[in-house]
């Protein structure tokens, strides 16, 4: 009986094995571009293995290009956002997310050339609250260049739609060469068609000459035998007188 309380006292000291945790997943692009005194969405989304909870926390960051200190521009906790109101994005910042469709969205308007730097999305969901941050640069221009993707993107289309004419032509060209070739070779066939229809006729002409000829040839001869005859008659006819 001790030896079985002495196993069960050591099991009750045996360290408690936690839940494995998951890390939270945050996504923003890479680059955002925008025109002078235009608006950008800095689009956030993320991945938690916990549902949404009531202590979910979005934080937005903002980095100036041409400086190093990174400033709180925008916070969202316990479901009430809270925007820069002092800074260099007063009354040009909007709250656009949803964290219940897992959305730390916000937008800026009015850019201005300050405005180049980095933001940072940062969202906790406890008692998911590790993981990394995302980061997207946001450019301004005064006129939003041509990315080079689009330009690529135009070539590929470009060639692909010259290829696609150069096919198409020579299926047409090969179209109408097979129809003319089969043209000829009707003609060609009517032809020799002809011409054997020639030569059976010029074959029947031939056949029926020889009858004709015989006939001549017996006409000939029956004249000539009649010629002879009178010939001697009228020789018998002349002795007579004669004597």
């Amino acid at each position: 009986m001790a030896q079985w309380l002495s196993l069960y006292l050591v099991g009750c000291h045996d360290p408690p094995v936690l839940a494995p945790t998951w890390a939270i997943h945050v996504y923003t692009h890479r680059e955002v571009h925008g025109t002078v005194g235009s608006q950008v969405t800095l689009a956030c989304s993320f991945w938690s293995s916990e549902w949404i909870s009531d202590d979910i926390s979005i934080t937005w960051l903002f980095q100036p290009e041409s400086g190093k200190d990174t400033i709180s521009i925008f916070h969202f906790v316990k479901g009430q956002p809270y925007v820069d109101e002092v800074g260099a994005f007063k009354n040009r910042m909007e709250w656009v997310g949803d964290p219940h469709r897992k959305d730390g969205s916000i937008i800026i308007r009015n850019l201005d050339y300050t405005d180049n730097g980095t933001f940072t999305c940062d969202v906790k969901n406890p008692p998911d609250i590790g993981g990394k941050s995302s980061q997207v640069t946001l450019y301004v221009f005064e006129k939003v260049p041509t990315r080079y993707g689009v330009v690529l993107g135009a070539v590929i289309g470009g060639v692909l739609g010259l290829v696609i004419i150069v096919v198409v032509i020579g299926y047409l060209i090969r179209y109408c060469w097979l129809r003319r070739q089969a043209t000829l070779q009707r003609q060609l066939s009517a032809m020799e068609k002809g011409k054997l229809q020639r030569s059976a006729k010029d074959s029947s002409k031939r056949g029926r000459q020889p009858p004709v000829l015989y006939a001549m040839l017996d006409h000939s001869r029956s004249t000539k035998s009649a010629s002879e005859k009178k010939s001697k008659g009228g020789l018998g006819e002349s002795r007579k007188d004669k004597k």
